[in-house]
């Protein structure tokens, strides 16, 4: 069909009138997608004129599926995504502790879309907790299908639990569970291909766009064999797959070892001059500290499925809060992604105009990007930088800015279409 992207030798192929699936989303979903949607439209008429143009199709999920079709998930919406290969979703509720597993957990591990790619910058004019939010310009890439997320867990007092308890006691030797009987149970799988398909895909994101470290961020010293082979692998892919362009924190430590701090200090900095790319590593909880005081040392992080959760959140909320702060969940090699807004469902706020559509517009900006249309993506980061300058924004900013016009989620769109020149 001549409306479908496609993969072709590994590079996308996307027509003028491509069709990209959208899921409304639960919540404000109703809220911000038709206004993103609209922006996004406007920037690629702007860049394109009437050469090119998305056809948005709905498919559905969450509890508008639900209510339609009885299923929070249909395998049409699936499908739609496997044939379409691109797509964009609002926020979709899941329960927590009970109920349905995560609609967004479940896309990711079905169509295998092994990055989420969440990339943080600071817009002239947004406020910030921190000193100088200009200096925050980091790309996280999050390992998507394993770690805990992976869902295998066991529930206290279940048989298959008392199953797996008396396994590990009795087969395994584990003596360190600490209350047995009422335990419950997480599994970690951490995988070598997992983690070097992640690692290798924040490489070669580094590379095209010439940007100057990877660090990979683990919890290594506590968790050996999972966090800590991760970043050994890491290591060992960064060496032997990309060496000619990357200089390592390990190749470092090791000339240290053998020829003292200065020889270090000088291959190190001669690695720099060559535009080789650094790749060290940082303990988790100190890069949650680093990233507030050096933000400046930080470029493309490549870590774990969990550490990725609270390291994009903290990120975000240095540059103005998870409302701007866009994310895409990809798989390099077969080319599916989806892109989505980062936030929640905010049902509390739904339907009233004040939801902020600024994460689903950026993350359709970033589709954009993906598809190779990077005149329109660029349309909407200056008109939204144009947008913040001129504190005209909704209430989650409002609140945040001396002298701000407080805006609709509708009418803060409508401003951004209006800045784009």
């Amino acid at each position: 069909m001549a409306n479908k992207v496609n993969l072709l030798h590994g590079q996308l192929v996307v027509p003028d009138q491509p069709i990209i699936p959208f899921i409304e989303g639960d919540g404000i979903g109703k809220d911000i997608t038709g206004p993103s949607q609209k922006v996004i439209d406007a920037a690629v008429a702007k860049a394109y004129g009437n050469s090119r143009k998305i056809i948005w199709k709905e498919v559905l999920a969450g509890e508008k599926a639900f209510a339609q079709t009885g299923t929070h998930l249909p395998d049409e919406t699936l499908e739609a995504f496997k044939e379409y290969l691109i797509g964009i979703k609002g926020p979709l509720t899941t329960p927590i502790g009970e109920g349905i597993r995560s609609l967004n957990v479940a896309l990711r591990q079905t169509l295998d879309l092994f990055v989420c790619l969440r990339p943080i910058r600071w817009f002239k004019g947004v406020p910030s907790p921190v000193r100088y939010p200009s200096l925050v310009d980091m790309h996280i890439f999050r390992e998507n299908t394993e770690d805990i997320y992976a869902g295998i867990e066991y529930m206290a007092g279940e048989e298959k639990t008392k199953k797996f308890r008396d396994f590990l006691i009795n087969e395994m030797g584990v003596t360190n569970i600490r209350f047995p009987e009422t335990s419950s149970f997480g599994i970690k799988p951490v995988s070598q291909e997992g983690s070097e398909r992640l690692i290798r895909a924040a490489l070669e994101y580094a590379i095209k766009r010439d940007l100057p470290s990877v660090t990979i961020v683990h919890k290594g010293n506590i968790m050996k064999f999972t966090e800590g082979a991760f970043k050994n692998w890491g290591y060992n892919l960064a060496e032997n797959e990309f060496g000619s362009k990357t200089f390592t924190w390990r190749q470092y430590e090791k000339i240290k070892a053998e020829r003292g701090k200065m020889d270090a200090d000088k291959a190190l900095n001669d690695a720099k001059k060559a535009g080789k790319i650094i790749v060290k590593d940082v303990i988790t909880d100190a890069f949650l500290q680093e990233s507030l005081l050096r933000p400046f040392d930080y470029s493309v992080i490549a870590t774990m499925n969990l550490n990725g959760d609270y390291i994009s959140d903290q990120l975000a909320a240095m540059v103005g809060g998870i409302g701007i702060s866009p994310g895409a969940n990809i798989n390099f090699k077969n080319g599916y992604a989806i892109f989505e807004a980062t936030h929640g469902t905010a049902p509390n706020i739904a339907g009233t105009g004040q939801a902020n559509p600024g994460s689903l517009i950026l993350s359709g900006v970033m589709m954009l990007e993906y598809m190779g249309w990077d005149v329109a993506a660029e349309h909407v980061y200056d008109a939204m930088e144009h947008t913040f300058s001129k504190r005209r924004v909704t209430s989650d900013l409002y609140v945040q800015m001396e002298g701000a016009t407080l805006l609709s989620t509708t009418e803060f769109a409508d401003e951004i279409i209006k800045n784009i020149h």
